[in-house]
């Protein structure tokens, strides 16, 4: 465990952001966010607990004095110590870990996944649940469950291997129920999943309240990553049966859920949310932080910025520049951001897609980039391909610079961008070179929308305004409603550029 070397501020609520694999240990948009609520609320005592990797992972945020302590809890890496229970206490847990996968695998049972959680939860916190399922017990009790009679998944012959592989994974992703819930103030879930887990057990034992933020649609992206992970229906069947009962609990208990768009929205009324408890609240940035951009390249050049990994589909992007480069010869592709640990071979994958495609001396991945700026300033236009976003920061950031885009038509993508960019369906690399070329192709238009852009950001989505919403949440929730403070609107400097590019 991390601990500031700080105190409280007396009679400060107190907040617990409850993340995974993001705050304070690595860069990317969702730590982008984290950082600016932290920061942006001094007068706000935060603590963090950040589902790991491996748990050693290095705090890359400076903490300002108000973020009192974080706690690592590492999903893999060593397994926690202890024993399983024995006797009464092992009878107990079997039969609540019978219900919990009777609840993932017949649709009549799902009523008894909320208690079968919470009686895991308490076994978590004894220090039993992470050594009983690493014992033959509990996948003695999985294979009994997935071979009844009438289950669909009994139709798959699921094997020994497969139950010593679900199981192995769901002790996994049942391990942040160990970690000591908050007591007090308020639990902020900054994304779907296991990161709630601690939230929940916070709510049933000690009635904290707890605040859902979904950036992407948590759910949807598990279906969309086990659809080509490599295991059997059996485990994919009990993986993701346990992810979507999970959002649904998560849906049914907080107190208020703030999806940052209204894609996330519909997604989550349909998992059970009641819609009386959804606000929705935009990503905002901070229009002085990121200025027009100024000149263009005289170059014909799309830029890209974020985190290399399979979910930006940064493969259509590298179809769609070798399109784009049939037409201008001369075009060059601009990616910029770092590639996670085990994101190695997705980022070389692409490098070799760009040789085989004959555009290698025109494609480079830069890596991390000093000031994110540079990268939506290299490009004429700021491209964003991806097949699964929450409402993204790059998108919002590039328009604030006064950048024309090209995105995919993903989560809140729509909504952010308006008219001021132009948005074509995911993985269509056709639609996403034609969408670059006429931009390409139209100065004027091009600095038209981005001057549309940046006014559109300073209108709706200014970091001050997400602050201040969330600022008022916090005291609504621990203390009561309370209004919050009016946002500031900035005047829009004018973008100047030059030169469109024949095609």
């Amino acid at each position: 465990m991390h601990v500031h070397p700080s105190g409280r501020h007396s009679g400060a609520t107190r907040v617990t952001l409850l993340t995974e694999g993001t705050y304070p240990h690595s860069h990317g948009g969702v730590s982008v966010w984290c950082d600016q609520l932290v920061t942006g609320m001094p007068d706000i005592d935060f603590d963090v607990i950040a589902v790991t990797g491996t748990g050693r992972e290095q705090v890359v945020w400076d903490l300002p004095d108000h973020v009192a302590g974080v706690l690592s809890v590492p999903m893999w890496g060593d397994a926690p110590a202890g024993g399983p229970p024995r006797g009464r206490a092992r009878r107990r847990l079997s039969d609540a870990y019978e219900r919990f996968l009777t609840a993932l695998l017949d649709p009549g049972a799902e009523h008894g996944f909320a208690p079968a959680l919470y009686t895991l939860a308490h076994a978590a916190a004894d220090g039993v649940l992470s050594p009983f399922l690493r014992g033959d017990t509990a996948v003695a009790v999985l294979t009994a469950v997935w071979r009844r009679p009438g289950l669909a998944v009994r139709e798959a012959g699921p094997t020994l291997h497969d139950a010593l592989t679900a199981t192995g994974l769901l002790e996994h992703a049942l391990r942040p129920l160990a970690a000591p819930p908050p007591k007090d103030g308020v639990a902020h879930a900054v994304s779907g999943g296991v990161a709630v887990l601690p939230g929940l057990a916070a709510l049933e034992r000690h009635g904290v309240p707890l605040l859902l933020t979904e950036h992407g649609v948590y759910l949807r992206e598990r279906y969309l990553g086990y659809r080509t992970a490599p295991y059997r229906w059996p485990v994919k069947a009990v993986i993701l049966g346990f992810f979507r009962l999970l959002a649904e609990e998560s849906y049914r208990r907080a107190a208020l859920i703030t999806p940052g768009n209204r894609y996330n929205r519909l997604w989550e009324e349909q998992g059970g949310a009641d819609p009386a408890s959804i606000r929705t609240v935009y990503n905002g940035v901070d229009p002085a932080v990121f200025p027009p951009a100024g000149p263009e390249p005289q170059t014909p050049t799309l830029s890209w910025a974020g985190r290399v990994d399979p979910i930006k589909d940064l493969e259509t992007l590298v179809r769609a520049f070798a399109l784009v480069r049939g037409r201008l010869p001369e075009a060059r592709l601009r990616m910029f951001g770092g590639t996670p640990r085990g994101g190695e071979a997705y980022r070389e994958r692409c490098e070799a897609l760009a040789a085989e495609l004959g555009h290698a001396d025109a494609v480079t991945f830069e890596g991390r980039v000093d000031d994110i700026k540079d990268a939506y300033a290299a490009g004429n236009v700021v491209m964003l391909s991806s097949i699964s976003e929450g409402f993204p920061f790059t998108l919002i950031e590039a328009m604030s610079c006064g950048r024309a885009t090209v995105s995919t038509d993903v989560g809140g993508v729509r909504e952010a961008v308006g008219d001021t960019g132009l948005v074509v369906p995911p993985r269509d690399p056709e639609a996403m070179a034609a969408a670059a070329l006429e931009l390409l192709g139209d100065f004027a238009r091009r600095r038209a929308m981005g001057e549309a852009a940046r006014l559109r950001v300073i209108e709706q989505f200014t970091l001050r305004k997400t602050i201040d919403t969330f600022r008022a949440i916090y005291h609504e929730l621990a203390t009561g409603p309370q209004e919050s403070t009016a946002r500031i609107v900035l005047p829009a400097p004018a973008v100047t550029g030059t030169g469109s590019f024949a095609v």
